[in-house]
C-alpha cells in the first residue's frame, strides 16, 4: 500500500528541493529522517516534516491492516514547480535601473511504501 503526503507552495525553488529529495529516495524512513536532520539546507526541515506527515498517514489506517513503520521506505519524492505562484521581485541596479528576478515556489509529494518481508 502507498501512503502519500503533499506540501504546496513551499518557498524554495524546485531545483534546490530536488537536490535534497534525491538524497532520501529509496531509503528506509528511519534512515531518511537521519539524513534530513543532518542536511544543512533550508528545505530539509520541510521534507522532514512532510515525511513525518506521511508516516502519520500510514499509522491512521484502520486496525485491520496495521502497517509496520520500520518496514516503510520512501518510494518516491516528486518536486514540481508551483507555476501560478512565482513571485516577481526587483533588485536595485546602478544608474537608477532595476533588475527583475523571480522567487520560485514548489509543490512536494512524498510517497511511502511498505517493504515486502520474505
Amino acid at each position: 500500500m502507498i501512503f502519500k503526503a503533499k506540501a504546496k507552495y513551499v518557498s524554495t525553488s524546485p531545483q534546490k528541493a530536488r537536490l535534497v529529495a534525491d538524497l532520501i529516495k529509496g531509503k528506509k524512513v528511519g534512515d531518511a529522517v537521519a539524513i534530513l536532520s543532518f542536511t544543512r539546507k533550508k528545505v530539509a526541515k520541510t521534507l522532514e516534516s512532510l515525511l513525518h506527515d506521511a508516516v502519520a498517514n500510514a499509522q491512521s489506517i484502520p486496525s485491520a491492516q496495521q502497517v509496520d513503520i520500520d518496514a516503510l521506505k520512501v518510494k518516491d519524492v516528486i518536486v514540481d514547480m508551483a507555476s501560478l505562484r512565482t513571485r516577481k521581485r526587483t533588485m536595485p541596479a546602478s544608474l537608477g535601473r532595476a533588475f527583475r528576478f523571480v522567487r520560485r515556489q514548489s509543490h512536494i509529494t512524498i510517497a511511502l511504501e511498505e517493504e515486502k518481508r520474505s
